[in-house]
């Protein structure tokens, strides 16, 4: 198949997974085109089978903002036009599938027909599709889309909740590849990260407010009472600042250190001993996952799709948005315990298995297949 692939090229979860997916699907001989602003953050261009296509946006005096969606419309139809794509396939509803429709109704007359799929990640959902000046444009490229996904049975339900959705959602969940996440803990950052005597409590996210990543400082403050650990924080983001002074108020300084943006985040994982997120709001719960696929259990909230992911009690502990205290309690509960540890990150890695890439790859190929598949009847 020819198939293009349109997504945001940021680190956050939509972009990750819609990338890996493109790879994979390019190792299974498949001919991926991807389409974006710019390179997307983990995209390997050199791999044979990957093309990349940047979207322009010309500014003209005319317009107080760039025209991105004509733009994305337009390269789809070149692409289209030019490489033969059998379909495509847009990451975020709004503006991707929006565009996707337009460009859709262009090949169309003039001959081509292009199937649209959509993957919904969660704030394409919850936070702009549902702005009232958004709604309609959210709705109807949904349904016009010839089939649509979503990452997790909570954002399907909520998706159907907030809109009028005449189309079927077909949960696909995000995946994972084992394979970059060693069984044992042969990680070279270790001693750059923490002593190994420290029990090491990491956090990975954008560090926007949805994260809540105050709530992680104060559940790791808590830990650091009662055991000798440390924090690493990966990522960066709008909320660093406003961490930053709270670090320093609590005089935690010498315990906590930020990475940054990593290449190799399964480097830092594979070190650590617990992992947190206390997120307002999660669809899926991908760095829950990854931190899993290191053999690292998760203390997180009970929000969205994170309890389809982390199981309470097993891979970890689910608690209210918002429960620092009990967060704390759980976190501290489970660093004493040597042997429960042990249990809970056997149980995190082959909670992990289950979403590996393996498992599902095919649902997509399958999905694809079947879309080319009415087309021609």
């Amino acid at each position: 198949m020819k198939i293009g692939i349109v997504c945001y090229p940021t680190y956050g979860g939509s972009g990750i997974v819609a990338t890996e997916l493109g790879m994979d699907l390019a190792e299974r001989g498949h001919q991926v085109h991807f389409l974006s602003t710019s390179l997307p953050a983990r995209l390997d261009i050199t791999m044979p089978n990957i093309y990349f296509h940047k979207v322009n946006v010309e500014t003209y005096p005319l317009f107080e903002f760039q025209p991105y969606s004509l733009a994305l419309s337009t390269i789809i139809v070149n692409v289209v036009e030019t490489y033969g794509l059998d379909l495509i396939h847009v990451h975020y509803a709004i503006p991707h599938a929006y565009a996707a429709y337009f460009a859709k109704q262009i090949l169309k007359e003039k001959g081509t027909e292009l199937p649209v799929i959509t993957t919904l990640h969660g704030t394409d959902i919850t936070l702009v599709g549902s702005h009232p000046a958004y709604r309609p444009a959210v709705e109807f490229s949904i349904n016009k889309s010839d089939r649509v996904t979503s990452v997790s049975e909570d954002l399907k339900r909520e998706t159907k909740e907030f809109f009028n959705i005449t189309n079927d959602i077909e949960v696909i969940p995000n995946f994972i590849d084992n394979a970059q996440f060693p069984d044992e803990n042969e990680c070279g950052c270790m001693d750059n990260c923490s002593e190994r005597k420290e029990k090491v409590v990491v956090h990975v996210s954008n560090l926007r407010k949805v994260k809540r990543v105050q709530d992680v400082v104060s559940v790791f403050y808590e830990i650091q009472k009662e055991i000798d650990a440390r924090l690493i924080i990966v990522g960066e983001g709008p909320e660093w600042e406003s961490v930053s002074e709270q670090i320093n108020e609590l005089g935690i300084n010498d315990k906590v250190k930020n990475l940054g943006k990593v290449n190799e985040l399964y480097r830092v994982l594979c070190s650590a001993d617990l992992f947190l997120l206390p997120s307002e709001k999660e669809s899926f719960g991908l760095a829950a996952l990854e931190a899993m696929a290191a053999s690292v259990p998760v203390v997180s909230s009970n929000a969205g799709g994170i309890p389809e992911v982390n199981i309470d009690g097993q891979t970890g502990f689910l608690l209210p948005v918002g429960d620092v205290q009990g967060m704390a309690e759980k976190s501290i509960r489970l660093l004493k315990n040597e042997q429960m540890l042990k249990e809970f990150k056997h149980n995190a890695k082959q909670r992990a298995l289950s979403f590996d890439k393996k498992n599902i790859l095919p649902l997509y190929e399958q999905l694809y297949f079947s879309v080319l598949e009415k087309i021609k009847q």
